[in-house]
Formats: structure tokens, C-alpha cells, sequence
């Protein structure tokens, strides 16, 4: 059979041999006419003995050889005898094993799996199996028959295996029925199938362009995709507007459906400045909750402490320290009242005035607990005060649900212990984090909020620390005075000329920020591996694997973070005999490569090199592959001194790290950063970016490409628009 010919194969399932519960990726051996053959691809659910149609091609895998692989599946129960016998010999029916499987289908012969559908109890005639044990053996195939029945129904349609297997979670039996009286219900929160597929199901069926339950669906997929945007609401004509568009109908339609979604609290409206506004459910009451809860700590404030000017020019004098007057303004508040927030550029000391609020608070007695949005940003936080630093989600003792959606275990009804909070890299928190944790907080615990407002917004939704500052209720010391050492760092000046609209020193050769120009794309990517792999090492000493890091504006193109990623990989970690490697679905991964966890994991569990153990590993950590068993694929990654246990089905979350993105590097700092500067999409290259990306490098920064791209950057000044609500209920209450 021709590689990549697409074609169709029949058979039945000889052996499975690995399985990924959690995406549904299958290995197989089928036996075709008997010929056995290897099959790998997704699947919602497979058994050994059973028949299947596959469409697909041939492929020749460099590690395993030739396989079947294909798209889509059909399957059907075993008919006959002996396939029967197959297939209940498999463990498949909790309670059967092969003898007992023998002597089922040797009483009932082709007519094993009807009569255990339909008549159970007649597997009392088995010796060994009492009316118990006939009834639950029966109750499971019926729901063998109905989940197989189901997502036969749904291949058709190319629902994939994960969305297939939470349909039946949800429906059941009802399924096939559900979804041919509103395909629609897919699109929820609980399926999570996208509006497009729906749609799709939809058409089939015949179903109305204007049929209310598409238009419901449609505006709630379009609220929802905008949260993906950073969004929490919508003004109310604008959704409307695009929703016509969107489902090509009137706007008196979707006008009428957005009206009744309202009516269903299926979104929630509300009012600020004279704009109709949408929320979706979640958010409104994150954004509500949470402009209610600070308006809270500043009406009943916690005590202010006694003595604080003594306080702190006594700390000054035993420490031999002059506060800068902003900075001693910041300390003063801290102690004053319940609420603070603490931003500022490189260079204007925000670490050195947090150090000072920490000490002075635990001098008063106050227990002090430290958390930032990531690990990385924790970690170096805990460098950076002498504090220990934990992320969000662990201080708020997070649970994952089945959904992988977070749950806190530290909540209204279980508070933090502690005095006092101090969150760090603010910018980076979304607004149902920050819900979470103003729900955690005890009564009259103080907050302290540090972050740079000039840096790029919170992945997930919401406007925070922006909110937050521009609403006014809120005490606000920003640190504008850059100090005389950090005054020699090119890297420093330079990002505060940024940040103000000015082109940077590019020029100079002397200092830590140097811009090689550079027009052609491909001599700026070969130019990046070359200063990663030897010129940067060879000048300064530099680890290519653990002092230097690629920034890229994104993912996509020949110097996204991608194409690079592959590009630095042959250089610095080439392919070699007795060096394992695994696939992944976007690269290659191989011992001695440098990655990082593009997800928090709070259950792998790690072992230090001085034998203690912990678990968890999180989104933005970075990490040395040191093992890789190909057999079962799994791996051991070193993150720093931390040995983690990786098996197939978490390397999904491990990405190459040689090149990431800027939003990914948030939180972290390198000693030398690497940045290409060329055209791309307008809407990753802005002054927020940059500014961002620039101050991630501790000693060295170098950005390659065109002086034109550095200057489009540093001229667009059009921060992404985010609709939020935050800012307006804190005005309101």
C-alpha cells in the first residue's frame, strides 16, 4: 500500500497496545484477513476482539516502521463465536475472565452479547454466576452497547474522542436523542465542542439558520471566545452586531435571543457609563465579588499600626539604609491601612522597599504569607526576599476536577492563616484568580499588590492590576526614580525609554543592550543560533541551556517560537545514536533537551538531589530532559534540582524551551535574552511587548532584525482593549 495514500482497512482488534486515556491516542495490532497490521490514532474506546473500519494511510514511523494511520473509525460488536469469546476473555466486563468467558459463549454461542443485553438473568445458567452478578454483567454491557452506539453516531460528524467521551458522561443513553433535538447543547461548557461543529450537525439535521437554540448558541460561543481575548463582558449592540454577522441573520434576531439569554440568566446585564454591557455568569460575579470585597477592606480597615514613622527611620539606621521618598511613602502605607499596591519599572526599587514592608510587618508581630501567579515568578520571589514564595493555586490549595477546571480548597469557609498578603507580578493575574484569593482572605488581613502596570495583561481574563489602579479607591506608590546603579544598565534606561515612547540606545557596544541589524529572515534565525550555540558562550561564558533564552512576539512562522525552537534543538541537542527521543504532537523531544511544563501539574511528584520529596510542577518551569524510555514513554526531566517522574500522558504538557514565547516568560528573568525583530502579526508587536520581553534579561539583551520592526513596536501604544466590569463596580460601590 503507497505511504499516505488515503484508503480504508478492515479487521479486528488482535492487541492494544498502548492507549492514552486522556486523549485517546491507540496503538493496535489488527488482524486484516489475517495479516496483522499496526494501527495508531484516536479513538473514544476499543476493546480487544472488536471490528473495526479504519480510513487512513500508510505511514513509516523512524522509530517503530511501517503503521495504518488513520482519521476515522467505524466499529461494530463481534458477531461471531469466537470473537465473542475474544473480546469477553479481554477483561473488557468487570466480573468475566477467559474461563468463565468460555463457558458463557459455549452455552450461548453468536448469541452471548443479545442475551447478555437483553436477558441477564439467563446467566444464572452458568455455574458460578448468581442473579447479582448476571444483573451487573448486564447493566454493563447495556452500556457498552449504548456508549459504542453513541460514538459511532458522533464519528460521523468528527467528533473527537475526549469531546465523544464527556457527550456520554452527560447524557447517557439520551445522547443521539439529545443532540438531534438541539446539537447546540455540544457547544456548553460541559462538552465544550466548538459552535462550528455544532453547526455543522446542525445542517445535517436540517435544522433553521434562524432556529432560536443556533442564535443562543452562537452569541454565548461569541461571549465566550472573546473571553479567550482577555473579555469579561461586551457592550450589549456590539455583541448583537457581530452576532448577526456571525450567524448570517438580522440583527432583530439576535437582538430577541440575546434578550432571552438575559431573561435565562444564561448572561447577565448590567450598566457602566451609559453602555449596556453582557457578562457571562462567572465573570460578572468575580468582578462584582471582588470590587464588593475591596470596598470592604477600606471601609473597615485592619488597625493601623502604632509607631510606623519610628518604626521604619529606626529601621533605616539599624540597617544602615535611606528610603528614596516614594519608596518610604510605599512602607508608611503598608502599615497604615489594609490595601496597597506597589508598581514600578526595573531599576526603581520595588524589591528593596517589599523587603522593607515584609521585615517591618513581621517586626509588629504580623505573619506574613508571600504567592505570585507562577512557579518560576514564586521562585524567584522567594530569591529575591528570603521569604518562602508559593504560587496562588498551591497557597489556595488547589484540586483539579475532572474538567481539569480548578477547585480551592482554601476558601470562604477555610482562610488563609495569616496577617498579611503579599501577591506579586499582579499584571499576571486573571480575575477568577483574584476572586479566589479575596475569597480566601481572612477579615482584617492587609493585601499588598506588586507588579509593573506597563507589562503585558493576565493570560486569562480580566484587567486587574489596570482596574484596580485606575479606579482611584485604592492606595497606589509607584516607584518612578530609576537609582544610580541601575542607571548604568542600558537594559534598565532603555526599557523605561520604551515605556514612555522612545526609541532605545541602539548604538552603543559597550553596555548590556546590543541590536544587530538585520533584514533577511533567515539570516536572523540562523544569526540567533549562532549567538545561542557559540558567540554569546564563547564571549561570556554563558550556558546555552541555562543562562540564555529566545523571546518571540509568537508561536507561528520561520522565527516564531516553533520553527526556532527546532532550528536551536539540531544545533544544540542534535539526534545521535544511543540518544532516545520521543514524539510529541508538535516536536520531537530527546535526552539532553531543554524544555518546559506549558501547564501547572500539581501532582507529579519530584525528588531533590538530597533525597527529599514534594510534588508539583508548573506552567513556565523549565527543565533538562535526562531519560527517556522509549518502550513506555516515559521520561525523567531535572528541573533545577528537582528529578520529576514524567509519564506519556504528561509529556503532552512539556514543550522545547529553547525559544518561548514573551507572554510564556512573564514572571521569569534570564541572563541573557535573544529576541528577533522582524515583521509579523500587527497584533503581537506593541510597546508592551517589548517592554515586557526587555526586561525579562538580567545581564544581556539582543535583538536581531529591523530597526523599522523595533520602532513600529515602541510607536504602538494601543494596549490590547479589554471590556472589564471591575473597575466600574469599584466606582459604583
Amino acid at each position: 500500500m503507497p505511504e499516505n495514500q488515503i484508503t480504508e482497512i478492515e479487521g479486528s482488534v488482535e492487541d492494544i497496545v498502548y492507549r492514552n486515556d486522556s486523549n485517546g491516542y491507540s496503538v493496535l495490532m489488527l488482524n486484516c484477513s489475517g495479516e496483522l497490521l499496526t494501527a495508531v490514532g484516536k479513538m473514544t474506546d476499543v476493546s480487544v476482539g472488536d471490528d473495526l473500519r479504519l480510513i487512513g494511510g500508510m505511514k513509516v514511523n523512524p522509530n517503530y516502521g511501517e503503521q495504518f494511520s488513520f482519521e476515522y473509525y467505524e466499529q461494530k460488536m463481534p458477531s461471531t463465536a469466537s470473537a465473542i469469546l475474544k473480546y469477553l476473555s479481554s477483561h473488557t466486563v468487570k466480573g468475566i475472565g477467559a474461563r468463565t468467558a468460555e463457558k458463557i459463549v459455549d452455552t450461548f454461542g453468536e448469541n452471548t452479547l443479545e442475551i447478555m443485553q437483553k436477558q441477564p438473568e439467563r446467566l444464572t445458567e452458568i455455574k458460578g454466576i448468581s442473579e447479582e452478578k448476571a444483573l451487573s454483567i448486564g447493566e454493563q454491557i447495556r452500556k457498552i452497547f449504548g456508549m459504542k452506539e453513541i460514538m459511532m453516531y458522533l464519528t460521523k460528524y468528527r467528533i473527537s474522542a475526549l469531546e465523544a467521551v464527556r457527550i456520554w458522561k452527560a447524557y447517557g443513553d439520551g445522547a443521539i436523542a439529545a443532540i438531534e433535538n438541539d446539537p447546540y447543547i455540544l457547544c456548553g461548557e460541559t462538552i465544550r465542542v466548538s459552535f462550528e461543529k455544532a453547526d455543522k450537525i446542525a445542517e445535517h439535521l436540517g435544522m433553521a439558520i434562524d432556529s432560536p437554540c443556533r442564535l443562543k448558541a452562537g452569541i454565548l460561543y461569541i461571549v465566550t471566545y472573546n473571553s479567550g481575548n482577555g473579555h469579561t463582558c461586551l457592550p450589549t449592540d456590539k455583541l448583537i452586531d457581530i452576532s448577526a454577522n456571525f450567524l448570517k441573520t438580522d440583527r432583530e434576531n439576535t437582538a430577541s435571543a440575546t434578550a432571552e439569554l438575559i431573561d435565562a440568566s444564561a448572561l447577565i446585564c448590567d450598566e457602566i457609563n451609559g453602555r449596556s454591557f453582557v457578562f457571562l455568569p462567572a465573570f460578572y460575579r468575580a468582578e462584582f465579588y471582588s470590587a464588593d470585597r475591596i470596598s470592604l477592606i477600606l471601609k473597615v480597615p485592619p488597625e493601623r499600626l502604632a509607631g510606623t514613622e519610628y518604626a521604619v527611620e529606626e529601621f533605616e539606621r539599624v540597617n544602615n539604609i535611606e528610603y528614596a521618598q516614594q519608596q518610604k511613602k510605599a512602607i508608611i502605607e503598608a502599615m497604615s491601612g489594609g490595601l496597597l499596591i506597589l508598581t514600578g519599572g526595573p531599576g526603581t526599587g520595588k524589591t528593596t522597599t517589599l523587603n522593607a514592608i515584609i521585615k517591618l510587618y513581621e517586626n509588629f508581630g504580623l505573619k506574613v504569607l508571600l504567592a505570585a501567579p507562577t512557579g518560576r515568578a514564586a521562585q524567584r520571589m522567594s530569591q529575591l526576599t528570603g521569604h518562602e514564595a508559593k504560587t496562588i493555586h498551591r497557597l489556595l490549595e488547589v484540586e483539579w476536577d475532572s474538567d481539569e477546571r480548578p477547585r480551592f480548597s482554601k476558601n470562604e469557609r477555610n482562610l488563609l492563616d495569616c496577617d498579611v498578603l503579599v501577591l506579586d507580578e499582579m499584571s499576571m493575574v486573571d480575575v477568577m484568580l483574584f476572586e479566589s484569593v479575596l475569597r480566601a482572605l481572612p477579615l482584617g488581613c492587609r493585601l499588598v499588590m506588586v507588579g509593573d502596570s506597563d507589562q503585558l495583561p493576565s493570560v486569562g481574563a480580566g484587567n486587574v492590576l489596570g482596574d484596580l489602579i485606575d479606579a482611584g479607591k485604592i492606595p497606589v506608590v509607584r516607584l518612578t526614580e530609576i537609582f544610580r546603579q541601575s542607571m548604568e544598565s542600558l537594559i534598565i534606561t532603555n526599557a523605561h525609554k520604551i515605556v514612555h515612547g522612545e526609541m532605545p540606545e541602539i548604538r552603543r557596544t559597550d553596555g548590556d543592550f546590543f541590536f544587530m541589524e538585520e533584514h533577511d529572515r533567515d539570516r536572523i534565525s540562523d544569526k540567533i543560533v549562532a549567538l545561542c550555540t557559540h558567540r554569546l558562550p564563547a564571549a561570556y561564558g554563558y550556558d546555552p541551556m541555562n543562562d540564555i533564552q529566545v523571546l518571540c512576539p509568537g508561536k507561528k512562522g520561520v522565527l516564531g517560537a516553533v520553527e526556532l525552537n527546532k532550528k536551536l534543538q539540531d544545533s544544540l541537542n542534535p539526534p545521535g545514536i544511543g540518544k532516545p527521543e520521543i514524539k510529541t504532537p508538535l516536536y520531537t523531544l530527546r535526552v539532553g533537551d531543554k524544555v518546559m511544563q506549558t501547564r501547572n501539574n500539581y501532582d507529579l511528584s519530584w525528588v531533590r538531589d538530597d533525597g527529599s520529596e514534594g510534588s508539583g510542577i508548573y506552567n513556565g518551569d523549565i527543565g533538562i530532559i535526562e531519560n527517556i524510555d522509549k518502550s513506555s514513554g516515559a521520561a525523567k526531566i531535572r528541573f533545577d534540582d528537582k528529578i520529576v517522574s514524567y509519564n506519556s500522558d504528561n509529556l503532552i504538557s512539556v514543550e522545547l524551551a529553547y525559544a518561548v514565547t514573551v507572554h510564556k516568560s512573564q514572571g521569569s528573568e534570564f541572563k541573557a535574552v535573544v529576541m528577533p525583530m522582524y515583521y509579523g502579526a500587527p497584533q503581537l508587536y506593541y510597546r508592551n511587548l517589548l517592554y515586557t520581553a526587555v526586561t525579562r534579561a538580567k545581564e544581556k539583551l539582543i535583538l536581531t532584525g529591523n530597526v523599522s520592526t523595533l520602532k513600529k513596536m515602541v510607536d504602538n501604544n494601543k494596549k490590547t482593549k479589554r471590556y472589564s466590569g471591575l473597575r466600574a463596580f469599584l466606582e459604583r460601590s
